[in-house]
């Protein structure tokens, strides 16, 4: 599998100032090729809940982590899913 493109902006960078979480309204921003890495690895172990605590079975080809780094929302076909219950903790 190809791995996320490490350097590509998915999201506009005037529509991701406007994005906050939607839970802590902290500011997002684009999650790092090594945060998905991480993510991605966990998620082929079938190791991944989402918050709402359904299963992640599909990896992430993008996504917004929060200020604290604690929760990553996935971006899937280029657009951000932000909902509390599919937030990632990272």
């Amino acid at each position: 599998m190809a791995s996320p493109a490490k350097n590509r902006r998915t999201i506009d960078r005037d529509l991701l100032e406007m994005l906050a979480c939607p839970d802590t309204r902290q500011r997002l921003s684009e999650a790092g090729a090594d945060v998905l890495e991480r993510l991605n690895a966990r998620v082929r172990a079938g190791a991944v809940k989402n918050v709402g605590g359904k299963l992640v079975e599909a990896e992430l080809e993008a996504g917004l982590v929060r200020q604290d780094g604690q929760i990553v929302y996935p971006i899937r076909e280029g657009i951000p899913v932000l909902l509390v219950d599919e937030g990632i903790p990272t």
